[in-house]
C-alpha cells in the first residue's frame, strides 16, 4: 500500500524538512505577515503557513533539503507540492542527490510562467539507493 506524509507547515517544518534544512533566506510565514504576496495559501486561507524566500534573497539562491529517503525498489516515490512564483527573474528547481553521487541532478524546474498564482506539481522519483531531494 501507499503511505502519504502530508506537510502543511502549520506547526513546524514537518518530518520532510529537518529543522537545519531551513537555510538563510527561507522563512515560515503566512499571508498576514505583511511581507507581500501571496496573501493566502492555495485554499485562500490567510492564516495558513507556507515557506517563503525573504525579499533580500532575490539576487542569490537558497536551497531546501529533505530528510534522507530510502530506495524506491518496491514503490515509486511521488512528491506533490504547491508553489508560487512572484518575481520576474530566477528559477525554482527540484534536484535529486543520490548517496553515491557528489552532485545534485536537476529533475524539474520552472521559471517565468504562471506567476502570481498557486500552482501544483507532482514529480516521480525512482532510485535504487538512499537519496535526498
Amino acid at each position: 500500500g501507499s503511505s502519504w506524509n502530508n506537510c502543511d507547515f502549520e506547526t513546524n517544518l514537518c518530518e520532510v524538512f529537518p529543522e537545519f534544512s531551513l537555510q538563510p533566506g527561507w522563512i515560515r510565514r503566512n499571508g498576514q505577515s505583511g511581507m507581500g504576496p501571496p496573501y493566502s495559501d492555495h485554499n485562500g486561507n490567510e492564516s495558513a503557513y507556507f515557506l517563503s524566500l525573504s525579499s533580500e534573497m532575490q539576487s542569490s539562491s537558497a536551497a531546501l533539503r529533505t530528510s534522507i529517503f530510502l530506495p524506491t525498489d518496491e514503490h515509486l516515490c511521488q512528491i506533490r507540492f504547491r508553489y508560487w512564483v512572484s518575481q520576474m527573474s530566477g528559477a525554482f528547481m527540484v534536484g535529486l542527490q543520490k548517496h553515491s553521487e557528489d552532485s545534485v541532478t536537476d529533475i524539474w524546474q520552472v521559471s517565468g510562467e504562471l506567476r502570481n498564482q498557486w500552482n501544483v506539481n507532482t514529480i516521480t522519483i525512482n532510485s535504487t539507493e538512499k537519496y535526498e531531494v
